[in-house]
C-alpha cells in the first residue's frame, strides 16, 4: 500500500463537530470521485480506494453530481430506441 501525505493548517479543514478521522474519509471520496470523474481510476478501483463498494460508490457519486455512465449521441439513442 502507499501512503500519500498532505500537509494542511490545523485549521484548513476545521468542522464544528467533524473529527479528523470523518474529514480524512471524506478527503480519500473526494479523490476518488475526481479520479473517476476524469478517468483515471474505474468505479471499482475508485470506490476501493475510498473504502466503498463499486455500487455504493457508483450510488455516492450520483449523489454527488458526478455522471457515472458516459453516452455518446448515437449510444443514448441506441438505449431509448425500441427494438424493431
Amino acid at each position: 500500500m502507499n501512503t500519500l501525505i498532505i500537509e494542511l493548517p490545523a485549521d484548513a479543514l476545521a468542522m464544528p463537530g467533524a473529527s479528523p478521522e470523518s474529514l480524512a474519509s471524506e478527503a480519500k471520496f473526494m479523490l476518488a470521485l475526481k479520479l473517476f470523474e476524469v478517468g483515471r481510476l474505474s468505479s471499482g478501483k475508485a470506490g476501493n480506494l475510498c473504502g466503498m463498494g463499486r455500487v455504493e460508490f457508483l450510488l455516492a457519486a450520483g449523489r454527488a453530481g458526478v455522471p457515472v455512465v458516459a453516452l455518446d449521441d448515437d449510444e443514448l439513442s441506441a438505449e431509448f430506441v425500441p427494438n424493431a
